[in-house]
């Protein structure tokens, strides 16, 4: 049995326990969203980015089928190559969703792109509404997220796990570029749908890089 082998057999509960907490922490912040798209919210701000950019229709049919056959593949790459980083960076994607989750409850701003925004919850009660958002085969066969979740959510979570992966895969020379292509085709992919201001891609940056650092970053002795 090969290291990473070995080391993933023996960080089975860990990395169960690690899964766990992130998909806690997920189920947190999607109630935030579910919460703030129950408010009301003004019209669309002005955004300078999604000003200079078209609205590509098909990228905004496929963002989240996007995301995921760009995240996927890397975060399973990171788990059989480095098991214990893994598991670092599932406790803290967790946290960066449970802040994701108080920006939501802090903010409450329209959809950028009002025209092209979903119908909403409508006559959804909020709990089926969070069911379904929790739900995978909701959010990528359905496209429960599209269609309830019409304001924005500051910050981008795309930004944010695509962000987080590549801060952690960064050491590792194979994984470094693929990491980084795939980030930014995100962040394109996000701005070219519209479901996000640019400011909510800054902000993903900002709030993902500060939690990295806390919990990754050790000074060095003199």
């Amino acid at each position: 049995m090969s290291g990473p082998a070995r080391r993933l057999r023996a960080l089975a509960l860990p990395i169960l326990l690690a899964l766990a907490f992130r998909g806690a922490c997920y189920a947190l912040m999607t109630a935030a969203a579910v919460w703030a798209e129950r408010r009301p919210a003004p019209g669309a701000l002005p955004d300078l980015v999604l000003g200079a950019l078209p609205y590509l229709g098909w990228v905004a049919r496929a963002n989240y089928l996007l995301w995921l056959a760009l995240y996927l593949p890397l975060a399973l790459a990171l788990l059989a190559t480095d098991p214990d980083r893994w598991v670092r960076y599932m406790v803290t994607g967790g946290l960066v969703s449970l802040a994701r989750g108080v920006t939501l409850a802090l903010t409450g701003l329209g959809p950028p792109d009002p025209a092209h925004a979903g119908p909403g919850l409508a006559d959804r009660g909020a709990w089926q509404a969070w069911l379904e958002l929790v739900s995978p085969w909701g959010v990528f066969a359905h496209g429960s997220a599209q269609a309830y979740l019409t304001k924005d959510l500051f910050f981008s979570g795309h930004t944010a796990t695509t962000f987080l992966l590549l801060l952690y895969a960064w050491r590792d020379r194979r994984l470094r570029w693929l990491a980084l292509a795939a980030h930014v085709l995100v962040v394109a992919s996000v701005l070219l749908a519209r479901i996000h201001y640019a400011i909510d891609v800054a902000g993903a940056w900002a709030f993902t890089f500060a939690l990295y650092a806390a919990r990754e970053w050790r000074p060095r002795r003199a």
